[in-house]
């Protein structure tokens, strides 16, 4: 298959199948200083575009042949990009599968672009930083890409979508990982109220000579985003720790930032984890799922 790889296990949002929509090469307004895909010039414009019923052809092909949860919409470069997104969200969309897309959300402030994806299951974009200083510096944007209208975007967008909307920030060591712009980027994400925060760092070999954080700085910086369902995926052993919290004190920092299943197991120690096992059988707690992720909320 030319446009469809998977399904392949997410730790964000389950079985996934994927589409690529530009598998013979990277077509992006960005060129990331993280990107797992070559250096390239960012460009605007798609060229020579797939069509639309080749790859649904595919698509139907993999759904009689395969299990998954979810059918992603992806890019080697940018998905929304490509001329005739609009008119492959139509079709996917008869299919009866849920749909998700993976924006670097260069395009979000486009009314059209927003009349698509409010079409979508789950929106996921990314805002790796606010300040444009920093955007420039990590996202390495086409000319005339600006992030106040990237931001004034995303605002826009949530008001007329009601689904799951995810933002990401990835971290860059040296970049965007100071609290000061974790601030700012906390600021920003109270307009937005996105239904869930991503905060992950490099993950595979990037493009350029730059450098993941300790996952347990990810965690410190995450204490910078307030009342956010926040995820942060990781493989690795967690160091950070909270410990010998009062029932108090618990139901006061859930109802601050809810916690997912993991967080609970990998940062509470056995105390605080035993209250945490009480507050749900006086049935404090409620449980929320955002894309696949099940979170941890106080109720008062």
């Amino acid at each position: 298959m030319k446009y469809i790889f998977g399904p392949v296990g997410s730790r964000r949002f389950g079985m996934s199948l994927g589409i690529d929509l530009s598998p013979d090469k990277k077509r992006c307004n960005f060129d990331c200083i993280y990107c797992e895909l070559e250096p390239a010039k960012p460009i605007t414009i798609y060229d020579n575009p797939l069509k639309v019923q080749d790859i649904l052809k595919e698509v139907k092909a993999a759904i009689n042949k395969y299990s998954f949860d979810i059918l992603t919409i992806t890019s080697n470069g940018e998905p929304t990009l490509y001329p005739y997104l609009n008119e492959l969200i139509d079709e996917l969309k008869k299919l009866d599968k849920k749909l998700l897309i993976l924006s670097n959300s260069s395009t979000i402030d486009n009314s059209k672009i927003q009349e698509a994806l409010k079409k979508l299951d789950i929106v996921k974009l990314s805002l790796d930083a606010v300040t444009p200083e920093v955007f420039k510096k990590i996202d390495r944007p086409h000319k005339s890409m600006k992030i106040e209208n990237i931001i004034r975007g995303m605002k826009e967008f949530r008001k007329i979508y009601d689904k799951e909307l995810i933002i990401e920030i990835l971290v860059v060591k040296g970049i965007n990982d100071k609290e000061e712009e974790f601030k700012k980027l906390n600021d920003v994400l109270k307009e937005i109220k996105p239904d869930r925060v991503d905060i992950s760092t490099i993950d595979r070999p990037p493009a350029y000579r730059v450098e993941r954080v300790d996952i347990n700085r990810l965690f410190e910086l995450s204490k910078f985003i307030e009342n956010q369902n926040i995820f942060i995926p990781t493989r690795e052993k967690i160091d950070f720790k909270i410990e010998n919290l009062t029932k108090e004190e618990l139901l006061n920092t859930l109802k601050k930032r809810p916690f997912t299943e993991s967080d609970i197991k990998n940062i509470f120690d056995e105390k605080t984890q035993r209250i945490f096992n009480d507050l749900i059988k006086e049935n404090l707690i409620e449980e929320i799922w955002v894309g696949g992720i099940k979170f941890y909320k106080a109720l008062i």
